[in-house]
């Protein structure tokens, strides 16, 4: 697929984001980012989750010298935005969310080559020529090389834009929301692309998504930000395994009564209750495995009788909105 990406040997740590501050002025200042601080090291792909308005774009555009920090640092190979923007861009890539990340009357392979030629790297050489074409194959592009992009679909147009961001060959790339518009097939053989773009060309990546289902496949380690804050800094192994064995799905005959409810809610506030075709179905996750029996205990004596239990395999998604939900009760 193509020859290493080329870094200063000494550059172990691909991006540094060191008590970054960013206020938005106005007659109510947003607070965008408040004391964001984490490090990627060369060659790892990192997620950078959070609900809309979280901050990760901001973070992102901050890195790129798109928005001025209120104060902090930002690196980039050891070079940082605020005194060497030439060096990070010249280091960076990125596919930004609501962004014209493309020119839609270019045609797909015009927009390949102009994009990767503002880094310096160029279709006249056969070597890059050949890396392009492989890229545009590998996203099933190859049949709309003579397109305007503004003719193809939203997906197609958000796979140019993806495609566009790596032919730069640069060792870093952000992508934010590269999922988006994408058909489930598609989005499947992103999940699978882009760690093989780490691995073979040593890039590192940082994937700002949604698509629990994409960060989960791809990321090692995830950021997951609430409110401008980091809140948890953790690999996706290990945040799984925080909630491992403490997630059920039951279903029960008929309504549940209300001292029922009123039990289950005690154990988790947050529990999911909702009555189809008569079933109760309950999901509800409990803050200790000891607490399935005092579960048990109370719907026995609440006269309820449990067809099924099941015990959910966590998911990073699960794992995501418990930390936000917990986060947003201490606020």
């Amino acid at each position: 697929m193509g020859a290493a990406i080329s870094v200063t040997p000494s550059a172990s740590v691909a991006l540094e984001v060191s008590g970054l501050h960013k206020v938005f002025p106005g007659k109510r200042p947003v607070h965008a980012v408040t004391d964001v601080t984490f490090c990627v090291p060369a060659g790892d792909v990192i997620g950078l989750l959070g609900p809309n308005g979280a901050g990760k774009t901001t973070i992102i555009k901050c890195v790129l010298g798109l928005v001025r920090a209120t104060s902090g640092v930002t690196r980039v190979f050891g070079a940082e935005t605020s005194n060497h923007p030439g060096r990070v861009l010249s280091s960076a890539a990125a596919v930004l969310e609501g962004a014209r990340n493309t020119y839609w009357r270019l045609t797909v392979w015009e927009n390949v080559c102009f994009f990767a030629s503002l880094h310096g790297v160029s279709a006249r050489d056969p070597a890059h020529r050949r890396y392009f074409e492989g890229l545009l194959a590998r996203f099933g592009l190859e049949g709309r090389l003579k397109t305007p992009v503004r003719e193809l679909s939203t997906g197609l147009k958000q796979k140019v834009a993806v495609v566009s961001a790596l032919a730069r060959r640069t060792p870093l790339v952000f992508l934010d929301e590269p999922t988006l518009g994408l058909d489930v097939e598609t989005a499947y053989e992103l999940r699978r692309l882009l760690p093989e773009l780490a691995r073979d060309e040593g890039r590192t990546l940082v994937i700002s998504s949604h698509d629990m289902h994409v960060v989960q496949a791809v990321c090692r380690r995830v950021v997951i930000m609430s409110g401008g804050r980091v809140i948890a800094d953790d690999e996706v192994a290990n945040l799984l395994a925080l909630f491992r064995s403490r997630r059920y799905r039951l279903s029960m005959p008929g309504a549940l009564p209300g001292d029922a409810v009123a039990g289950v809610r005690s154990l988790d506030a947050a529990a999911r209750i909702e009555v189809e075709d008569g079933v109760t179905k309950l999901e509800l996750q409990l803050p200790a495995a000891a607490a399935l029996y005092r579960l048990m205990d109370l719907l026995r004596d609440a006269g309820v009788v449990v067809e099924t239990i099941v015990q959910s395999e966590p998911d990073l998604e699960h794992a995501f909105l418990e930390l936000v939900r917990r986060e947003r009760e201490r606020q």
